[in-house]
């Protein structure tokens, strides 16, 4: 029987691969690490996948042919390590994932890769401005929990935090609510930085997590429930949803991405 989740490209065979001609790529990044006392190490993954899945679904049902590509479970833990069975990887290496998948889906003639983040200390800005003179393929960041910061300070009461907090856990209680141990958590409380301009966002450094929080955990999750979790997915899937829609109709003429010129002209000389 034919798979009914053909943006799945993990469930789809040769044959489909090649009816469907997929016109763009979502490629998910978690991480392997602690989420306090009370969520599964691999709560990154969990929600990465979902929220992607999701969102490619809503945009097939519309007529994108997306592909799923499978998720990369590790991240760039480097400030966690002080717990135990944090699994980091070098950012370095993780560019070069998403460079050699580009460059993979250009020789394959998809053209269009959205990079999907689910771990704070994962960053690929400068990976993708090095793939821009590389590779023919236009590569995007989502983070999607930046992409939700509006919705979310509309669903969730705590906004102190952004690990293992209300948001985290409320999304685990929807999806898998058996891993969720709310008994063994703690209140997520952190220590400030003694310096007054990174306590107003000024100055940036890693944090060692050891030192910043108790367990892991930053931010308190005691008002999750599972109900916050469903409806903070199905406005992550529409509005992704959306945007994959979006990606996989534009053409890519001389002004993608962006609108045409009003004088159809371009000034890169042909």
């Amino acid at each position: 029987m034919a798979t009914q989740h053909p943006w799945r490209l993990s469930e789809v065979t040769l044959k489909q691969v090649r009816e469907i001609g997929y016109e763009a790529a979502v490629l998910p990044f978690g991480a392997t690490e602690p989420h306090n006392l009370h969520l599964p190490y691999a709560t990154d993954n969990i929600e990465v996948v979902e929220i992607c899945d999701r969102a490619c679904r809503w945009a097939w049902e519309r007529g994108a042919r997306v592909a799923l590509l499978p998720h990369i479970p590790f991240g760039c833990d480097h400030n966690l390590m002080e717990f135990p069975m944090a699994i980091s990887v070098d950012q370095a290496l993780l560019n070069q994932i998403v460079e050699s998948v580009a460059k993979s889906l250009e020789r394959h003639n998809v053209m269009k890769l959205a990079v999907v983040n689910g771990h704070g200390g994962n960053e690929f800005k400068g990976g993708i401005r090095d793939i821009y003179g590389r590779s023919k393929v236009f590569c995007c960041l989502i983070n999607w929990y930046q992409m939700m910061a509006d919705e979310g300070k509309k669903i969730f009461e705590n906004h102190d935090g952004d690990h293992a907090e209300e948001m985290e856990t409320s999304l685990v209680q929807a999806l898998e609510p058996e891993l969720v141990n709310m008994e063994w958590a703690d209140d997520g409380a952190t220590r400030k930085s003694r310096f007054e301009l990174a306590r107003q966002g000024g100055v940036w450094y890693p944090r060692p997590w050891e030192k910043l929080t108790k367990n892991s955990g930053c931010g308190d999750p005691r008002k999750a429930s599972a109900e916050k979790g469903k409806r903070y997915l199905k406005a992550a899937e529409e509005r992704f949803g959306n945007f994959l829609l979006e990606l996989a109709r534009a053409p890519m003429d001389e002004d993608f991405p962006f609108e045409p010129r009003k004088n159809g002209r371009s000034s890169r000389k042909k």
